[in-house]
């Protein structure tokens, strides 16, 4: 199939897809709102299974350049910075590499990669509906219109046209809330993801841009929340005072916090429908995930390969469609499902549980490591540019 095709969304999703379709011979036009291609966010880990997909788009070496190559994660107790257990990632196998990058030097790889593919880019482009059909249609907020043979919608939690497939579904206050914030790397920490663990609540951290500063995601359960976003200001006095009882290796480093933003925590259901007639939904906003796996920019790297897969091999468009539905859903809920399930386990309260998990993650990390990586298979050793060789 030779078809025109637009992108809704110069995010991670949008821009990998819009990619992989140019280097495969469509034409691809990105329709982005904001005025420049540009990410202010913090951290993400490119684990395994999305490497695969910038390995095939032609972009590990590059990524390489900006990113900095994990190699364990070590579990923590807050209060004391005792190591719990440590998951040795040199000892996956060799094609399985485990990267932590900033947000905006992966934005600015995949636009760099597209502009070079021969993708088109539009920016401030507001996007206000997306209507099914053939062609489809895309309406801005000035009252102009875009018709395509194809219409992606990489447009996240707030995409449009998931509502226009879907019944309006509500999302529900998970009782947690999440800190953001970057710090200098005065410890010169390089390769390791760090996860101290506290009744009720938990920070990960790890390297970024070669090691010139960390990043931190902080998790705290709460009971009420107003608004879903990530985007709220907040005083880094209140994170500080979740953790005031951590040891001095933790205050010190929450102590390094100028600028902290904090979001609510919310679970949407996967879309019933990801596709109508000559649009599709990818990434987000067909199946928005919790931060608990950190698998959320991997399953939209994943996405963005296996809808180009699927309208290199398919015989037309709404085959090629049912097919990428088919492939994906069962593998996103599964990963999401995985990322609901794995904050309590760092959320314990002291007392005999605590100290049995503990004890049996500390003897299993030390004992039996391949052991412990492998429970993972599923997730990091998942290829998705062979997954069309046997479907």
């Amino acid at each position: 199939m030779h078809l025109s095709i637009s992108v809704v969304g110069g995010g991670i999703g949008g821009l990998a897809v819009a990619t992989a379709l140019a280097q495969s011979g469509m034409q691809v036009t990105v329709l982005e709102q904001a005025a420049q291609i540009a990410e202010v966010g913090a951290g993400l880990q490119v684990s395994p299974n999305g490497l695969r997909v910038l390995r095939a788009l032609g972009l590990e070496e590059r990524l390489s350049q900006h990113s900095s190559q994990g190699q364990a994660v070590s579990l923590r107790r807050a209060e004391s910075d005792y190591e719990v257990a440590r998951l040795d990632l040199n000892r996956l196998p060799t094609d399985q590499l485990y990267h932590f990058v900033h947000r905006a030097d992966l934005i600015d790889l995949l636009y760099t990669a597209a502009l070079e593919a021969g993708v088109t880019v539009k920016l401030a482009q507001s996007v206000v509906a997306i209507e099914p059909g053939v062609p489809a249609t895309v309406r801005f907020v000035d009252g102009t219109s875009n018709r395509s043979d194809l219409v992606i919608d990489a447009g996240g939690l707030h995409s449009v046209l998931r509502g226009a497939l879907n019944k309006k579904t509500e999302s529900f206050f998970t009782g947690q809330v999440a800190w953001r914030a970057l710090v200098s790397n005065v410890d010169n920490r390089q390769h390791d993801v760090q996860v101290h663990m506290a009744p009720r609540s938990h920070i990960v951290s790890y390297p970024l841009r070669g090691g010139e500063m960390v990043n931190l995601v902080a998790v705290q359960e709460r009971s009420e929340w107003s608004d879903e976003g990530w985007s709220h200001r907040d005083d880094p006095d209140n994170l500080r005072a979740v953790f005031n009882g951590a040891a001095p290796s933790v205050r010190k480093m929450l102590e390094r916090v100028e600028d902290v933003n904090l979001w609510g925590l919310f679970r949407h259901p996967v879309a019933d429908h990801w596709y109508g007639q000559g649009c599709v939904l990818l990434g987000d906003a067909a199946h928005p995930t919790l931060p608990f796996l950190a698998q959320g920019a991997n399953m939209a790297l994943e996405d963005a390969w296996a809808l180009c897969a699927c309208l290199l091999r398919a015989p037309d468009l709404n085959s090629a469609l049912l097919h990428y539905e088919t492939i994906r859903k069962p593998r996103v809920r599964k990963v999401i499902e995985a990322a609901n399930n794995n904050a309590w386990r760092y959320h314990l309260p002291r007392g005999p549980v605590r100290l049995a998990a503990h004890m049996a993650l500390g003897l299993g990390s030390r004992i039996a490591p391949s052991v412990m990586l492998k429970q993972f298979d599923w997730l990091y050793g998942y290829d998705i540019t062979s997954a069309f060789d046997q479907n």
